[in-house]
């Protein structure tokens, strides 16, 4: 079946949607919420998420997870940490 719902029409609304999929453990909805602590510079916050959405099987929660140890985002650079992540998300 479809989804009847209304599309969200606020971005708390959107938020709030996502973080109840989160809550049933979601790996899109994990990725989804790691992606946006990123993008807003909460890079601890995102590392949680994105570690659980890796954790929960998402190849896209292990590559961004890659690109933190990559980058030393929020973390310490790390290259067999990333090596480990790319390899996973493959």
């Amino acid at each position: 079946p479809f989804c009847r719902h209304l599309e969200p029409e606020s971005e708390d609304e959107v938020e709030k949607n996502i973080m109840k999929r989160v809550e049933l453990n979601d790996p899109v909805a994990t990725l989804q919420m790691g992606i946006r602590h990123n993008k807003a510079g909460d890079y601890d916050g995102a590392f949680r998420f994105l570690n659980k959405a890796a954790e929960l099987g998402d190849a896209g929660g292990h590559y961004e997870l890659s690109l933190f140890y990559h980058e030393g985002k929020g973390v310490e650079k790390d290259g067999k940490k990333e090596l480990h992540h790319l390899e996973q998300a493959v």
